[in-house]
């Protein structure tokens, strides 16, 4: 499962709502699937060039997760750095791709986990909106802050 991390909770969120307004949505299109909106929304790139750079290795994104190389060079490795560097590790983008992690699943309701389509906008929103909130739960408590340290006693001596 997925490292928490405020900045990967956002992502998903902000790709869920994203994904809710409207933005062009299509699963076999490796700039506009379930991973190519989250690869969007972590890095500056185009759900064009995006694609263009998954085209250059073969695989869907489950199977280019698995080859990942920090030193290929390629820029769809650079992209999975930066999934990785916010929590996400390659099996946590092969689930992505099909909505398939368990415990994401249990979170939503039983009529959607049962029909699950991976290729159903509406259900990658669920999806996405069910792992941001389960990994809010695993969020390492905020420490609280020390109060500040209260004024030393005066040593004035009375005149």
């Amino acid at each position: 499962m997925a490292i928490a991390t405020s900045e990967l909770i956002l992502a998903l969120r902000t790709t869920a709502e994203r994904l809710l307004l409207g933005a062009d949505y299509k699963w076999t299109h490796l700039g506009a699937c379930n991973c190519g909106h989250l690869a969007q929304t972590l890095t500056p790139y185009t759900r064009e060039e995006i694609h263009r750079f998954a085209l250059q290795r073969p695989g869907d994104w489950a199977e280019q997760a698995a080859e990942y190389c920090t030193q290929s060079g390629l820029p769809i490795d650079a992209i999975f750095e930066t999934m990785h560097r916010v929590g996400l590790s390659a099996e946590d983008i092969a689930h992505l791709e099909r909505l398939s992690d368990r415990r994401v699943l249990a979170r939503l309701p039983p009529a959607v986990a049962f029909a699950i389509d991976y290729r159903s906008r509406d259900h990658v929103v669920a999806y996405l909106q069910a792992w941001a909130s389960l990994l809010e739960g695993e969020l390492p408590p905020e420490p609280l802050p020390f109060p500040a340290a209260p004024p030393a006693p005066s040593r004035q001596r009375a005149a």
